[in-house]
């Protein structure tokens, strides 16, 4: 089928721009005219047609001309209503859309696509819930550490970034990550590493929500990980085993 007008088909329905119709009709009546006179045949804005501003269709420059996105019904009658050949040829055209997107299979598809859209979102749902409750289990973790004399001398209020503990062993942030990552202590969920399971509970951390500005410009917050003097001795161990020492070994343990 030759596309006599342009259809639109992002909405839940089909629908035609009315500047588009008034000009394949060849109304000799400006759009700005006929469109309100033709809205007096009983047509509704918001069920039957909707208010837009779109772009000059011969390419001149100048701002954006008020128009409307009409529904087929309502296309098909304002054809009837010219009673002439064009409006004939146009409403024939209008009815073999609506023959096609009325089609079973036509139906069917649109209901496929809009059940994967909304599996998709329930996808994006779980795994920020997923992301969530783990956050939670760091948390819930750090706030019960275990109550015992060296935990009570540990327990100090500063805490350090990865980058900070990573400087003593002239390691990059990034480096030090991927050592804890293969000596089983954390793993990264979403932009934050989070402890495994095993190793929450012990104060090695203490998580920080800090807000940011996302590139659309939305405020949000993000979890950020530091670690506890505890967690950072506990480093010190796992890095041993792997043959790399603190740059300055005496009295480290007393900074941060």
């Amino acid at each position: 089928m030759n596309e006599l007008i342009t259809v639109n088909y992002e909405s839940d329905r089909p629908t035609v721009l009315g500047r588009d119709l008034h000009a394949m009709l060849e109304v000799a009546t400006a759009y700005k005219d006929w469109f309100p006179r033709m809205t007096e045949y009983g047509f509704t804005e918001g069920a039957d047609y909707c208010s837009i501003l779109s772009d000059r269709s011969d390419g001149l420059p100048g701002k954006p001309r008020n128009d409307h996105q009409l529904t087929i019904d309502m296309a098909k009658e304002i054809c009837m209503l010219q009673r002439s050949e064009k409006g004939k040829m146009c409403r024939e055209y209008f009815i073999a859309i609506e023959k096609q997107w009325n089609r079973p299979e036509a139906i069917m598809a649109r209901a496929l696509q809009f059940a994967d859209k909304q599996l998709k979102a329930l996808q994006s749902e779980n795994a920020a819930l997923s992301l969530a409750n783990v956050q939670k289990d760091q948390v819930i973790g750090e706030l019960k550490p275990k109550a015992d004399y060296v935990d009570y001398i540990l327990s100090s209020s500063g805490t350090m970034a990865t980058s900070q503990i990573a400087a003593d062993y002239s390691l990059s942030a990034h480096r030090l990550n991927r050592f804890l990552h293969e000596a089983g202590i954390q793993r990264k969920v979403g932009d934050q590493w989070i402890l495994y399971t095993a190793h929450m509970g012990k104060g090695y951390t203490k998580s920080e929500t800090i807000p940011i500005s996302r590139s659309d410009g939305r405020p949000d917050t993000k979890m950020f990980t530091r670690w506890t003097q505890k967690g950072r001795l506990m480093i010190n161990e796992v890095l041993n085993n792997y043959g790399i020492y603190a740059n300055m070994d005496t009295g480290m343990l007393a900074q941060g």
